[in-house]
C-alpha cells in the first residue's frame, strides 16, 4: 500500500488533526530528552482511546510498518527515537485519570497522563504513587510503566514494577489483553504484568494501567549534610543504612552541582564542600524525629563540615528544587553531555565514584556525579562536544570504563533510564547469551513481525 494510502486510512482512524506528516512535525518526535539520538519518523499518529490503538497496529502489522511508542520523550536512553522511521505513536492524548479507589488503595489510569498530574489528584485524596523519576512534570505513565521508573524515593518505596496491578495493552498484531486485576495478590499464572514493565515499549503498547497507591506519610523532614570528600559522602550512607534507619531519599550531590545550585537558585551553600547528601525522612511524627537524629549524628560522626535541617516543607521544598534545578544543570553545561546510569551495590558505591573521578582525570575530562546513593543509583555526566571528533571519542572511552568499572563491582547497566539505544553494545558484553536469547523468544511471541519498536534493547546486528 503506498504511503499516502496509509495515511488516509489512519486519519481514518484517529482523525485528520491526530495525523502529522510535515518535516517540522516529526522533527519534533525525532529525538528524547538528550538529542543524542535523533531519527525522524514518516508521520505521527496521536491515539485518544484503546481502539485507535488496536486499529494502528493492525495496519502497521499488516504493512511491516515500524511504531515506536511515545510519551513525553523525557527518557534519556533513546528508547523514544523512531530508529527505524515509520509510526511514532505519541500517547499523549489519551491523559485521562479514569478511577481513584481510596478504599483498596488503587487508581486506574490511561498511560498519557504526566505523571505530576496524577500525583496532585492522589495528593487531595492524601495518597501517593512512589515512583518519582525527576522528570515527573512531563513524564507519561506509560512511560514510567515502559521504562521501570526509578526516582529518589525509591530507596524506601521501591520502583515502579511494585506499583503495577493490572495493565490494559495492546499486542503488535492489534489484539487488546488485559493482564493482571486489581488486587494487591494476585498469582493467576506467569507474572506477564512485570515483564511488559520495564519492556521499553517493545512487546505491547500499554493504554491502561492499574495502580497500586500508599497513604501520603503525616510528616516529613529534609537534612542537607556537605562533606569535604566525595567518597566518604558515600560511605556515610551505608553507615545509615545499616544502623537501621531507611529515608525515604539519600541523594547524592558533587561540588561540581553544589556550585551550580548556588548559581541558579541562589542557597548559598558552602562552595568548597566537595558533596552535598540531601536525605528526606517521612512517616509518622514519632518515626521522623527519630529517623532524623539519626541521620544528623551518623554524618556528624563521618565527618560531615556542615548540616542543615528544613525548618518546614516550604524550606524543604526550595532544597529538593535546587537538587533539580542542579540535574538540569548538567545538560546545559555543554554542547553534548554523556550522562550515564549504573547502579552498584552502596558497599562499592564510594569506590566506583573514586574509580570515575580517577578515569575521567586521566583522560582530562570534566566529570560530576549525582544520584540516588541510597539504593547505589548513581549518574556520572561526562562533558564534551560531539562537534570535536577527538574529545568526543576520548569522552565515549572513559564512558565505557565508567559502565565497565560499574559491572566489575557488581552492579549494572542501568537502574532507572533503560537500555535503548544507549547500551546495546554493552548488553553482549555483560548478559549471558541465554539471557539474550530469551528475550528475543520473548520478543518474537509478542511481536511475530517485529514491528514495535524496532532496533531497541540488544544489537540487532542486521541492520
Amino acid at each position: 500500500m503506498a504511503y499516502e494510502q496509509i495515511t488516509s486510512h489512519l486519519k481514518n482512524i484517529v482523525g485528520r488533526s491526530n495525523v502529522l506528516t510535515s518535516d517540522e512535525d516529526c522533527n519534533v518526535y525525532s529525538y528524547d530528552g538528550t538529542s543524542n539520538w535523533i531519527h525522524k519518523p514518516d508521520l505521527v499518529v496521536f491515539p485518544t482511546e484503546t481502539r485507535h490503538v488496536e486499529a494502528v497496529l493492525k495496519l502497521a502489522n499488516e504493512h511491516r510498518i515500524p511504531v515506536t511508542p511515545r510519551g513525553g520523550g523525557t527518557n534519556v536512553s533513546g528508547g523514544s527515537v523512531p530508529i527505524r522511521g515509520g509510526i511514532a505513536l505519541v500517547m499523549t492524548r489519551m491523559n485521562k485519570i479514569l478511577s481513584i479507589d481510596g478504599a483498596n488503595l488503587s487508581a486506574r489510569a490511561q498511560a498519557g497522563v504526566v505523571l505530576m498530574d496524577l500525583q496532585v489528584a492522589l495528593a487531595q485524596k492524601k495518597l501517593f504513587f512512589p515512583p518519582d523519576p525527576q522528570s515527573f512534570f512531563g513524564a507519561t505513565l506509560g512511560g514510567v510503566i515502559n521504562e521501570n521508573s526509578g526516582g529518589p524515593v525509591c530507596l524506601k518505596y521501591g520502583v515502579t514494577k511494585q506499583y503495577m496491578l493490572g495493565l490494559q495493552a495492546v499486542l503488535p498484531t492489534g489484539r487488546i489483553v488485559e493482564f493482571g486485576g486489581s488486587t494487591v495478590k494476585n498469582v493467576v499464572g506467569y507474572d506477564l504484568v512485570s515483564l511488559l514493565t520495564g519492556s521499553e515499549g517493545t512487546l505491547a503498547v500499554v493504554t491502561e494501567a492499574v495502580l497500586r497507591l500508599l497513604p501520603m506519610p503525616p510528616s516529613r523532614k529534609t537534612i542537607v549534610a556537605l562533606f569535604d570528600d566525595l567518597p566518604k559522602s558515600g560511605a556515610t550512607v551505608g553507615r545509615i543504612l545499616d544502623q537501621g534507619t531507611v529515608p525515604a531519599k539519600i541523594e547524592l550531590l558533587d561540588n561540581w552541582v553544589v556550585k551550580s545550585i548556588n548559581r541558579i537558585a541562589k542557597m548559598g551553600l558552602p562552595e568548597d564542600a566537595a558533596a552535598m547528601l540531601m536525605f528526606e525522612c517521612d512517616g509518622t511524627d514519632e518515626v521522623v524525629a527519630h529517623d532524623s537524629r539519626q541521620v544528623i549524628e551518623i554524618c556528624r560522626k563521618e565527618g560531615a563540615v556542615h548540616i542543615i535541617e528544613a525548618r518546614d516543607q516550604a524550606e524543604a521544598q526550595l532544597y529538593w528544587k535546587a537538587r533539580s534545578a542542579g540535574f538540569a544543570a548538567i545538560f546545559g553545561a555543554a554542547h553534548t553531555v554523556l550522562s550515564e546510569d549504573v547502579c552498584v551495590p552502596r558497599t562499592r558505591m564510594a569506590e566506583f565514584i573514586e574509580r570515575v573521578v580517577a578515569i575521567c582525570r586521566r583522560a582530562g575530562l570534566e566529570v560530576t556525579v549525582i544520584g540516588h546513593a541510597g539504593d547505589g543509583n548513581l549518574h556520572p555526566s561526562v562533558m564534551t562536544d560531539a562537534r570535536d571528533p577527538a574529545h568526543y571519542q576520548k569522552a565515549q572511552r572513559a564512558v565505557e570504563e565508567i559502565i565497565e568499572a560499574a559491572v566489575e563491582f557488581g552492579g549494572v547497566l542501568s537502574g532507572e533510564h533503560g537500555i535503548g539505544l544507549e547500551k546495546q553494545k554493552f548488553m553482549r558484553r555483560t548478559q549471558d547469551p541465554i539471557f539474550i536469547e530469551l528475550m528475543k523468544k520473548i520478543k518474537g511471541i509478542f511481536d511475530p513481525n517485529g514491528i514495535l519498536n524496532p532496533g531497541k534493547i540488544w544489537e540487532d546486528r542486521s541492520c
